[in-house]
């Protein structure tokens, strides 16, 4: 498994097709994180986002099993753009905005703390990320995606047009208007960073 996990996704893929299920183990294990949080800054629930997140993977099971997979090269955004279409697919069905939630039971942003920091320092560190998912939560749904995407997902602008289906000007506009957006919270609700 060591050497296979230096292969790039295409390769991985090929050889899940080909019939070895740990390539799939190490594709889920190397983007688990990214499309995790990705899903849960879009539907605002834990355990949602959990159920979403292995129907995402279901899903793309399906497809390379089935030889559907044609995106050469671009596994993570095809993965979140099936992880995306999944959450507004649910929304779609039950007819109603995602709640905003500002006290869930998970912080994504415990993803990013180092183990080594001082308790002092993490601390700080969780505040301040409370406080900046606090003022996501408090943009227009597209912005709030969009820099979710840009941010945490690592996505180029490119990827992120494709899977929220708008144009990359509209994009680059949502992520602009989003920051501005953020730093008016900052002032209007004197929030330290």
């Amino acid at each position: 498994m060591k050497n296979q996990s230096k292969l790039t996704d295409n390769q991985l893929v090929q050889s899940f097709r080909d019939g070895n299920n740990q390539a799939l183990e190490i594709l889920i294990t190397r983007y688990r994180d990214k499309m995790f949080s990705t899903i849960l800054f879009l539907v605002k629930d834990k355990y949602l986002a959990e159920d979403l997140f292995q129907d995402a993977f279901i899903k793309i099971i399906d497809t390379i099993r089935n030889n559907r997979y044609t995106e050469e090269g671009r596994f993570l955004p095809w993965a979140i753009r099936i992880a995306h279409n999944l959450c507004v697919d649910h929304f779609r069905k039950v007819k109603r905005a995602p709640a905003v939630k500002t006290a869930d039971d998970h912080d994504i942003f415990e993803l990013f703390n180092s183990a080594e920091d001082a308790a002092d320092k993490k601390l700080m560190q969780v505040e301040t990320q409370e406080r900046i998912r606090l003022m996501l939560n408090l943009l227009p749904q597209e912005q709030r995606e969009v820099i979710v995407l840009r941010h945490y997902a690592d996505l180029s602008f490119k990827e992120i047009a494709e899977i929220t289906q708008c144009s990359i000007n509209t994009s680059l506009g949502r992520m602009r208007y989003g920051l501005i957006n953020m730093r008016k919270l900052l002032i209007e609700k004197q929030i330290a960073l």
